[in-house]
């Protein structure tokens, strides 16, 4: 074996090697759905008890203020302090976990 073939061998393995990487870290750096549902349930556990709650395994796109965001999608269904049951739709930052929006359904 020639070290000609050799080095090109390990070139091409080790480019390999960094563009898979490359992508298994865009994935991981996404937050997990259940931690976002978590994220959002602690802090809807303001406005009253948690009744039943929902998210989207996949991200989206979603835009506010001419900004695009990759989120997760979800609902929450809160029993308010005056008796009421009210459904809610959120969209969390699928990277930082920032509750994007948070809208009472009619």
């Amino acid at each position: 074996m020639s070290w000609k073939r050799f080095a090109a061998g390990v070139g091409a393995g080790v480019a390999v090697t960094m563009i898979a990487k490359n992508t298994l870290d865009q994935k991981e750096s996404l937050l997990a759905p259940e931690k976002a549902l978590k994220l959002v349930k602690k802090k809807a556990s303001e406005l009253g008890t948690i009744e039943g709650s929902w998210v989207h395994m996949i991200t989206e796109q979603y835009e506010k203020e001419q900004l695009a965001y990759d989120v997760y999608r979800g609902g929450i269904t809160i029993a308010e302090e005056n008796g009421t049951v009210e459904a809610y739709e959120f969209y969390v930052d699928a990277v930082s976990g920032t509750i994007i929006d948070l809208k009472k359904q009619d």
